[in-house]
């Protein structure tokens, strides 16, 4: 994704230059006009979280802080964790010029909270508006888990809008009114245009100094890399091998380098969901597991930007103390062809003259779906074929648009596909599991999962869920971390490769204010469930 800023200038001999400062945001893809907070299947454009609409506070998960106060002031849980507290900022504005109230913030958050197609977490929490501006949530259980995704994951919309629409998981809103410092101003299939709020209720450092900001795709690597030496570009989130050489050729350039995922296969794990394909064969996924030469993945295709993974999901750095054994620290950094073989054939799998595995007739082939232009994730696709063949497994690689990717994904029409397991809205990994791992979070295939897309289902993780999301004691929370890890160690239904590094790129010629390796004031990439942006770009200012 890509950044460029420009200065917008009348046409004609000697024409003064307007003044007008406008900023242009490449994403990979403009699909369908969709910029519904709401929706959970990554469809929504780049700028609908953070930008158009806001939470209540922002939990910038590249640090341990206190979250940022944003649409709310201030908060207290009560002594049980069953009542949040919130004051609202007064004095905002929606973009229709209507005042957001402590009525929308509880009509938002109970929309939420009452739908279960959006509502993953199990538990379900009532809001109520009270005096003085403040809201009030209560729970039916010890809840503290739920502060970041309430406080800080919910956007806060109109309730007058929002209360005509029917489905706010399907709705396109192409019409969005929010709070956010910039508004959308027009949209077509080449590119879409915000320009900024007038009314923001931020100030002084809080109110943007940019005044447009233009969305125009950018797919490639390659695109960003010509546009970097051609000095085009302001702010992008694209991985790019050769960045560091990039970077040395241009004064002007840095970057900063943020480790939160891991990047990883997703397999379509559940047969009883409808997943077809020898990966749905536990010894296939170990055996692609120990089939796998992470330092070649990581040196080749990670650029060296990369670091080893845990294979319990969640992150060996920000999660250490959580992760319950050494044995899950780290997945093994070396391909062991022989063990991935001894595990196949004592499931039955016969390796036949071609070199490949096979059991009742069926070969063990697979297909691994990924994005043309993700370079790095392009680039471990190509190298596992050569591992996984070293294995006796058959792995097609289907390179596609994003679109269609995500399609896949979300329907459950694939077998293997190449992404990232994500930090939730905080670092706690509660948020992770859930995510990836709640029942209620997936659907069989066909039908649209929100982020479980790897149909896993297990009656022991949702209860281990369950706990997790209501209870502040770090006995009862670890022993919820174990019976979770243990099932992903041995089930496998995320095949990690390594922790990916989420580069941003930034030209301080002509605009200053980005984040920096040492003041990461908010997470910097361009993407669509990043809340981090709309404070980035409030930040920033144009060089005069």
């Amino acid at each position: 994704m890509t950044i460029t800023l420009t200065g917008c200038s009348s046409s004609g001999s000697g024409a003064k230059s307007s003044g007008l400062t406008t900023i242009t945001v490449g994403t990979s893809d403009i699909g369908t006009e969709n910029f519904n907070p709401f929706n959970n299947t990554g469809a929504f454009m780049q700028p609908t979280q953070g930008v158009i609409y806001e939470a209540l506070f922002y939990y910038n998960k590249t640090s341990a802080g206190d979250p940022v106060p944003v649409l709310g002031t201030s908060f207290t849980w009560n002594s049980d964790g069953t009542q949040l507290t919130v004051k609202v900022r007064p004095g905002v504005k929606f973009t229709d010029g209507t005042a957001m109230t402590s009525q929308d913030v509880a009509y938002s958050l109970n929309l939420f909270s009452k739908n279960p197609g959006l509502n993953t977490t199990g538990t379900t929490w009532t809001a109520t508006a009270g005096d003085a501006g403040t809201v009030t949530v209560a729970f039916p259980s010890t809840s503290f888990t739920l502060g970041p995704q309430v406080l800080g994951n919910l956007p806060i919309v109109p309730q007058a809008i929002w209360s005509k629409i029917a489905d706010p998981i399907t709705a396109t809103n192409t019409d969005p009114v929010g709070t956010g410092p910039y508004k959308l101003k027009s949209f077509n299939t080449q590119s879409y245009l915000l320009t900024k709020n007038t009314t923001y209720w931020g100030t002084g450092d809080d109110a943007p100094a940019v005044d447009q900001v233009r969305y125009v795709p950018s797919s490639t690597a390659n695109v960003t890399q010509s546009a970097l030496d051609a000095g085009t570009l302001d702010i992008t989130g694209n991985f790019l091998p050769t960045l560091k050489s990039i970077v040395a050729q241009h004064p002007n350039l840095a970057y900063t380098n943020t480790p939160q995922a891991t990047s990883s296969l997703f397999t379509c794990v559940n047969a009883a969901m409808g997943c077809t394909g020898p990966q749905t064969d536990l010894a296939v996924r170990q055996a692609m597991y120990y089939a796998m030469d992470r330092t070649q993945l990581g040196t080749q295709a990670g650029a060296g930007f990369s670091l080893p993974a845990s294979n319990v999901m969640i992150l060996n750095s920000v999660n250490k103390s959580q992760i319950v054994s050494p044995d899950y620290m780290t997945a093994p950094q070396a391909a062991d062809t022989a063990k991935a073989k001894s595990v196949l054939e004592a499931d039955g799998w016969a390796l036949g003259s071609d070199g490949y595995y096979a059991k009742g007739g069926q070969k063990l082939a697979l297909s691994i779906n990924v994005v043309s232009g993700w370079t790095d994730y392009d680039t471990i696709c190509t190298l596992l074929q050569a591992q996984f063949k070293s294995a006796g497994i058959k792995l097609t690689v289907n390179t596609m648009s994003q679109n269609a990717w995500l399609q896949g994904e979300t329907s459950g029409k694939f077998q293997l596909s190449m992404n990232s397991v994500n930090m939730g809205v905080s670092s706690d990994p509660y948020y992770v599991f859930n995510n990836y791992l709640n029942s209620l979070a997936t659907a069989k295939v066909g039908k649209n999962a929100t982020t479980n897309t790897s149909r896993f289902s297990d009656p022991a993780v949702d209860a281990a869920l369950k706990q997790l999301a209501s209870t502040n004691d770090d006995a009862v929370k670890q022993a919820a971390y174990k019976t979770i890890e243990d099932k992903v160690a041995a089930q496998m239904p995320y095949i990690p490769v390594y922790v990916n590094s989420a580069l941003a790129e930034y030209n301080n010629s002509r605009a200053t204010g980005w984040p920096t390796a040492s003041n990461l004031y908010a997470f910097p990439l361009p993407w669509n469930s990043n809340w981090g942006l709309g404070l980035v770009l409030k930040k920033i200012r144009p060089v005069k």
